[in-house]
């Protein structure tokens, strides 16, 4: 029988090194990230480089078999394996499962070194994107010992075993094949299906390495409705004795994508509206635990997702087993993102591969994402090949699920990529990066009228938020209550869009960027309807709630923006039941219903105020209290910011780095002193990419003053824009944006 053995602890750790025989280090157990602080802070100096991870076994301790293999479930983002001093291997691709026959160099007593590497490179993918490129052997290590007959091991990291539901009527036809090395003469194949309960249904023994069962009356799995799974399993026998068994759970369903009724799910209109998911947390990086996995799958379906895009790789096998368990329906994708890289194909063909092979059995995915916002610099022939190519593979080796892609905003409608895949989703922050939030919707009428043959979905859409606090809300403020704005909009707008066949909030958790510099904390993008350690849950995670989930709440939002200088405050309450009512010091206020699940109420402030919310027996509490003045501990003072926005000279009449990109640009002399600060810009930009220096993992864009980025961004200040270009490793000293400002204070303002 197979054996699995978990090495996980007692490794040694070198940092910086490609010496297999370096000695020292630090004692530490896997999973482990040597990013799991500096890739977190900000700055864009987390160390991508080579560290050894050492570990020694001795062969007395096995359990006897045929043959060893090492399987690594997770190293970011090469890596070399050497046994004894031999190197036996090396995979690039830090997010999927991959293993090494080790049995040829195995001796009594045996080192195994590995070599990670997360530098920078020009043929492995992800390169330049928003997220920290975390190193480290971050998930599992395992030994899996086998008889000479057994199921293959040696095939993308992949189960051995493909499991094919069809549904034909009330009933089901599952094919099931396995992938078999050394099958000898009387050894035979045994299959078997059993039920959510572990109770067997069917069975057949053969020699084939395919068969087809017929399930009677099938019970389908039907997303967070009724996510029922069956499992199949099935032996090498050889007389009365085991020899090796593969074992996988699987869903009966049937989909389609339809542009006009969006995602239907064994016939039925199944609406996905949810949320994306990025792999790390505070203080850990990327090399989680169980009760992580657990915990954020908790969230989300509290939240009421019905979709989870698992973006921007592949993620935990465990994470897929929650997935198919809650009944998420998931969009899968290799980290083919930003940046297309001639020289990264054969990268993207093999993780492509990989993903394909070891998730193929999971109900949960619809979807094969291609890449991400990859066309942010054009689409040229080589980009649209690589896509071609890798959209031909996922229907080659799946015929059972559908392509998409994330394409981004400056990315035009008619450009040839988009008709590539079999459905498409947008990445779109109007009222975040530049534009207004009402511009949502009217754009995908827009696409839908001009490609009504193909699903449009959006895939990431949101807005950051940290603990700063306002009663007058204004794009780009970091606030918790222009984020709740901003989703309250978002909400209505997509949500009423039927022909949307996924909609995926950017994003459930707060996640490591480390080189972002906004918000006040450097080091993460706060997008999240959770905070990075998940243990504050954001007022537009329960504007999510009100419209998706079925367990009834009430939240009085704002509830860390107690003083206020304002006569009446506005109090906006969120809750799925169809009616609540307002407390104040213990008397009503009255009652409200609301259509969009947000109840709206105003509140004379005077004094402090005790706040309670009442709805079909559950109440909320919070509270208010007056000031004269605004408490500064509520407004965004960036740390090591070169400049803040109340240091800034702004008279009356004249523009100042406060004013928004768009209304400078309305005027002539200001679209004059913007081409100069563009080709400013552009000229440190030219230096950084010269400089052998230039950290990596940040972004390469386009400024110029008539791109479409630069008009996406009209509705930032000049500040803003100043401040975000350090995630493009662009720097502003004090004096050059004192002297930015001194020009602007020059130029008129229409009147």
């Amino acid at each position: 029988m197979r054996n699995i053995l978990k090495l996980n602890d007692n490794w040694i750790f070198i940092k910086d090194t490609t010496d297999i025989k370096a000695t020292g280090g630090e004692e530490i157990n896997i999973p482990h990230s040597w990013n799991a602080t500096d890739g977190q802070d900000g700055g864009n100096d987390y160390f991508r480089g080579s560290c050894l991870y050492k570990k020694s076994i001795k062969k007395a301790d096995l359990p006897e078999s045929d043959f060893y293999y090492l399987e690594f479930r997770g190293t970011n983002s090469s890596a070399h394996l050497f046994v004894n001093g031999e190197k036996l291997a090396h995979h690039d691709g830090g997010y999927s499962t991959w293993r090494v026959d080790v049995t040829k160099a195995l001796k009594e007593e045996n080192e195994i070194a590995l070599i990670v590497d997360n530098s920078p490179s020009d043929t492995v993918y992800p390169q330049m994107a928003d997220f920290t490129f975390y190193g480290g052997i971050y998930r599992d290590v395992n030994l899996i010992c086998v008889n000479n007959s057994h199921f293959d091991l040696d095939y993308y990291g992949g189960p051995g075993l493909m499991i094919t539901p069809t549904v034909e009527g009330k009933d089901a036809k599952v094919e099931v094949e396995v992938f078999v090395k050394n099958l000898k003469e009387g050894q035979k194949l045994v299959y078997a299906i059993y039920d959510h309960e572990e109770k067997e249904l069917y069975k057949i023994e053969s020699l084939d390495t395919k068969v087809c069962f017929e399930i009677k009356d099938v019970h389908l799995w039907h997303g967070r409705r009724d996510p029922y799974l069956y499992c199949c399993e099935v032996e090498i026998v050889e007389g009365d004795d085991v020899l090796d068994n593969v074992c996988n759970r699987f869903g009966v369903r049937s989909f389609k994508i339809d542009p006009e009724r969006g995602f239907i799910l064994n016939g039925e209109e199944y609406a996905l509206r949810g949320v994306s998911r990025h792999q790390d947390r505070w203080g850990f990086g990327n090399a989680l635990l169980p009760e992580h996995h657990r915990e954020d799958m908790d969230l989300i379906c509290e939240v009421g997702a019905t979709t989870i895009r698992l973006a921007h790789y592949q993620h935990d096998q465990y994470f897929y087993d929650l997935c198919d368990e809650k009944g998420l329906v998931i969009w899968a994708e290799i980290p083919y993102i930003s940046k297309h890289m001639p020289g990264g194909r054969e990268n993207t063909v093999s993780q492509m591969k990989e993903l394909i092979t070891q998730n193929y059995n999971h109900p949960s995915i619809v979807v094969w994402g291609l890449s991400n916002e990859i066309s942010i610099g054009g689409s040229d022939e080589d980009l649209l090949e690589n896509h071609r190519i890798l959209n031909d593979l996922c229907h080659e080796m799946d015929k059972t699920r559908l392509t998409t892609i994330a394409a981004v905003s400056m990315c035009k409608m008619d450009d040839p990529y988009l008709q590539i895949p079999d459905v498409v989703s947008y990445n779109h922050y109007f009222g975040w990066y530049g534009g207004e939030t009402s511009m949502n919707g009217p754009w995908f009428d827009k696409f839908h009228e001009t490609h009504p043959n193909i699903p449009i979905g959006c895939s990431e859409y949101g807005c950051e938020a940290l603990n700063w606090h306002t009663s007058d809300p204004k794009q780009g403020d970091y606030t918790e209550e222009y984020q709740s704005y901003y989703h309250e909009e978002l909400i209505k707008q997509l949500f009423t869009r039927k022909y949307m066949w996924a909609t995926h909030v950017w994003n459930m958790f707060d996640f490591g960027a480390d080189a972002r510099a906004e918000g006040g904390e450097n080091g993460q993008n706060h997008k999240g309807l959770v905070t990075f350690d998940r243990k504050y849950k954001k007022d537009a995670f329960y504007a999510y709630k009100a419209w998706l989930s079925d367990e009834p709440f009430v939240h009085i939002t704002s509830k860390r923006y107690v003083d206020r200088t304002e006569d009446v405050t506005k109090v906006t309450v969120y809750s799925n039941l169809p009616e609540v009512e307002l407390f104040v010091n213990g008397e009503s206020v009255g009652k409200q219903t609301a259509e969009d699940h947000f109840f709206r109420f105003e509140v004379k402030n005077v004094g402090e105020s005790a706040l309670v919310a009442k709805a079909g027996g559950l109440t909320d509490e919070s509270k208010i209290r007056k000031v004269e003045e605004r408490n500064m501990d509520y407004i965004l003072v960036e740390k090591g910011a070169v400049l803040n926005w109340f240091d800034i000279d702004a008279p009356e009449g004249r523009f100042s780095l406060n004013d928004k990109i768009s209304d400078i640009m309305a005027t002539k002399r200001g679209k004059m002193w913007f081409i100069g600060v563009g080709l400013k810009i552009k000229k440190k930009m030219d230096a950084g990419k010269k400089s052998k220096d230039k950290k990596s993992g940040g972004f390469e864009v386009d400024l110029k003053a008539d791109g479409g980025l630069m008009q996406m961004m009209g509705s930032f200040t000049v500040l803003r824009l100043t401040s975000m270009m350090g995630m493009m490793n662009v720097e502003f000293t004090k004096e050059e944006l004192l002297k930015m400002n001194k020009k602007l204070n020059r130029i008129k303002k229409p009147k």
